[in-house]
């Protein structure tokens, strides 16, 4: 892990208006000298008044989706070119909730990806298993699915990280054991060496999603091949951020 910069991401959903953006000068005030990178992702409508507040701070700033179009009739969607125009640098993709409630697949997200991918933009691939999934014993092979559907052949260290996001455990409360973390990030670590060579594979950041919050952190990040976590609701609270950026620093 010594050649991966540990990153923590903030997925602000849906949440986040301009009194928001406090928080974030809170959190760039306590953690201006983390050692791991800070990112946080708003909504489309604060991407280029976030990128302002953090302008010379440590924190960077990306988009939670974008289309795979550059240009078009497209109305309500944003391009992966608009987000970089607007300052962020990074784009999660394929997060459980786009799939689920757009109906986005593996195909979709991979064209979004080669995308981002075009604009100068590191895409945050997002795969994850349904509980039902889950308790049948198909994690590893949905998994693999998403990784290989999801995932164009231009990888590399710089323009892709992938999230490992149960879907059972995204703002339930519920997080994957140690031992099931685990289990899944290294098999996305040797399917990324398998495919695109061991040192691209090694070079990729593998990030937990699910209910991370500052009391869960440490057991989390001491995880082999976790590389930092995808933070929902923690993400909008200076403090919880805080602790678990404290926790990521310290693992």
């Amino acid at each position: 892990m010594a050649d991966r910069r540990k990153l923590a991401a903030g997925n602000w959903k849906m949440n986040g208006t301009a009194d928001t953006l406090g928080m974030v000068e809170t959190l760039a005030g306590a953690h201006g000298e983390a050692r791991s990178e800070l990112l946080i992702c708003p909504p489309a409508t604060l991407v280029h008044r976030l990128a302002g507040a953090v302008a010379g701070t440590s924190i960077a700033v990306g988009g939670q989706d974008c289309h795979w179009e550059e240009t078009g009739a497209h109305t309500g969607d944003v391009s992966a070119a608009m987000l970089a125009d607007a300052g962020a640098s990074h784009v999660i993709l394929g997060h459980s909730e786009r799939r689920a409630d757009h109906g986005e697949t593996d195909a979709i997200v991979r064209a979004k990806t080669q995308a981002a991918w075009a604009a100068g933009l590191t895409a945050i691939v997002c795969v994850g298993e349904t509980l039902a999934e889950r308790e049948a014993s198909n994690t590893i092979d949905i998994i693999g699915g998403q990784l290989a559907g999801s995932l164009p052949d231009q990888a590399t260290g710089l323009n892709l990280v992938v999230a490992y996001e149960p879907v059972w455990a995204i703002g339930t409360g519920k997080v994957a054991t140690a031992d099931q973390i685990g289990e899944v990030h290294d098999e996305i670590r040797r399917r990324l060496e398998k495919r695109f060579g061991a040192g691209v594979g090694r070079s990729v950041r593998l990030l937990y999603g699910g209910s991370v919050k500052p009391d869960n952190a440490a057991e989390i990040f001491a995880v082999e091949n976790v590389d930092g976590a995808l933070i929902g609701g923690a993400s909008l609270k200076a403090d919880d951020f805080g602790g678990i950026i404290a926790a990521l620093d310290a693992a």
